[in-house]
């Protein structure tokens, strides 16, 4: 089991702020599951505005997060570094189901563990969970694609 800080995520996403939603890797099991933490600040962009009365992280924010920590998994159990001329795009979201909202203060705990890997597209099994209460699950299909 390794850990990551942010400057080894930032060398395995291209995601900057204010789009970078993975803080550290607390666990990655090589091939198979990931364990990582977003700190939900109320400094966070998209406060100012969903909603100004009860901050609340959308949903879609919280599936991204996800996707990036399954984006990590896939890096690390390649062995390899984000191109500069990569990304990894989603193909598919399944089954999402939000369980409770997100709000400042909350401590994200992001979970992937890849289902199986067919033609270049991975498939995960996510969940995020806030103090161990599951605040959203989904199937998340991706894939990297060189641009430009």
């Amino acid at each position: 089991m390794s850990v990551l800080d942010i400057h080894q995520i930032l060398k395995h996403l291209p995601h900057r702020y204010p789009m970078l939603l993975v803080d550290r890797v607390l666990e990655i099991e090589l091939h198979q599951r990931i364990r990582a933490l977003k700190n939900v600040s109320i400094n966070e962009p998209f406060f100012a505005g969903h909603f100004p009365h009860r901050p609340v992280m959308p949903g879609v924010l919280t599936l991204e997060a996800l996707a990036q920590a399954a984006a990590l998994l896939a890096f690390e159990s390649a062995g390899s570094l984000v191109e500069p001329n990569s990304v990894v795009y989603f193909v598919g979201i399944d089954g999402a189901r939000f369980k409770r909202p997100v709000e400042p203060g909350d401590q994200l705990i992001l979970e992937a563990s890849i289902d199986r890997v067919k033609a270049g597209i991975y498939r995960f099994k996510t969940r995020a969970s806030v103090d161990g209460e599951t605040v959203v699950e989904a199937d998340l299909m991706c894939t990297l694609r060189k641009v430009g």
